[in-house]
């Protein structure tokens, strides 16, 4: 079947998602896939316990617009724990059906022809896509490597009337940097005083390395009041293919944020919504999930040692890039289909995360993986 008439697309420069492609290609070639961010180990049985029995006490139907209320009630008590930081569950925090979906709806919410949105590359591939469907303008700027920090001189030079939105993401999806406290007091200085809001992508805020503190926006008063916060439960919980997340933001930002996500989805998941509400109680269950990731880093650098494969410091994210110029000069792209198709090992090429490819002969891979998988990962790795 075929469409004969003249189709017009609203995003003509965008290909199929690379993650996509490198998993069908770990697929083809039954390799090793590192590429797509998603834990190869079970959940928790007791989450699962918890979604059949809510499943089973018939809460099968549309959940409220804005979420379940005793959702929301237990993502305000764990955010005023973690940070410090009152929402409102009734006015200020809504559960979405995944931390992209709530990208998606901000930018749409907000954001309006001719507005500049400011983003930071090499960056997580929904972004751009949605400021312009929203009639945005996405102004790049590059992360200085090799730590993958902010240059706030640069932001303060491309800030102007028309900024709109500013995109950040920490614990920072692919490289692993995080922001620290001075990166938000430099941000919080940036904007204040103007109608800037922010948009901050925080769904690794529970696995994060060495000590490190979460630096939610959330911490910061100037910022929280003009800030979206986005989270998700799939990386906290590595339920990824629930697609369950929320969005934290001041009443009159959560306003029009429901305005567009009443007609995006309109509600997330209802029985999964009441497992998440009991499950939260028990703080148990989310305290020590960085600590965990953090063994598994270390697992997979040790096993790693011996290889040519040189490891970029990873502060958070279940990502470790590696820089692979002492085993070849292809170009990551290239480089990472060699892997898969030769050595049978699939990664992510992180050229692919900035709008003009920058090529620091860096790839991507998860290791949010069980020790056999990563026990075999490294044993490719170290034989090339």
């Amino acid at each position: 079947m075929h469409y004969s008439g003249n189709i017009s697309s609203k995003l003509p420069q965008v290909p199929t998602s690379i993650f996509a492609v490198m998993s069908k290609m770990a697929n083809d070639y039954g390799a090793v896939n590192l590429s797509q961010g998603f834990p190869d180990f079970p959940i928790s049985e007791e989450l699962v316990r918890l979604v059949h029995k809510y499943m089973k006490n018939g809460l099968n139907q549309y959940a409220p617009m804005p979420g379940v209320l005793s959702l929301r009630g237990a993502i305000s008590e764990k955010v005023k724990f973690l940070y410090g930081a009152v929402y409102h569950p009734e006015t200020e925090i809504t559960v979405t059906a995944g931390a992209t979906q709530a990208l998606f709806t901000a930018i749409m919410a907000l954001v309006k022809d001719g507005d500049e949105v400011i983003m930071f590359t090499p960056a997580y591939d929904s972004y751009a896509p949605a400021i312009e469907l929203a009639g945005g303008k996405a102004v790049y700027i590059q992360l200085q490597t090799p730590d993958y920090k902010i240059d706030w001189d640069q932001v303060k030079k491309l800030v102007n009337s028309k900024t709109k939105m500013i995109v950040i993401n920490t614990p920072h999806n692919p490289t692993g940097s995080i922001m620290d406290k001075l990166d938000m007091m430099e941000l919080d200085k940036i904007t204040k005083g103007s109608d800037i809001i922010i948009l901050s992508d925080e769904v690794y805020e529970h696995i994060i390395f060495d000590n490190n503190k979460h630096q939610s926006v959330s911490k910061f008063p100037g910022l929280a009041q003009r800030s979206l916060v986005v989270a998700s439960f799939g990386k906290t919980f590595h339920a990824t293919g629930w697609k369950m997340g929320y969005c934290l933001a001041p009443e009159n930002l959560m306003n029009e944020f429901r305005k567009i996500h009443q007609f995006n989805v309109f509600s997330a998941n209802t029985p999964v919504q009441y497992a998440l509400a009991e499950f939260l109680q028990n703080k148990e269950n989310y305290v020590h999930i960085s600590t965990m990731y953090e063994k598994k880093r270390d697992y997979f650098l040790k096993a790693i040692e011996g290889s040519k494969f040189k490891p970029v410091k990873c502060n958070g994210t279940y990502f470790q890039l590696l820089n692979y110029s002492a085993v070849s000069k292809e170009s990551d792209v290239k480089f990472a289909e060699i892997l898969a198709k030769k050595h049978k090992i699939a990664s992510i090429p992180v050229s692919v995360f900035y709008n003009n490819p920058v090529d620091e002969k860096v790839l991507r891979f998860c290791f949010a993986k069980s020790e056999e998988t990563l026990d075999q990962a490294a044993e490719i790795l170290n034989s090339i």
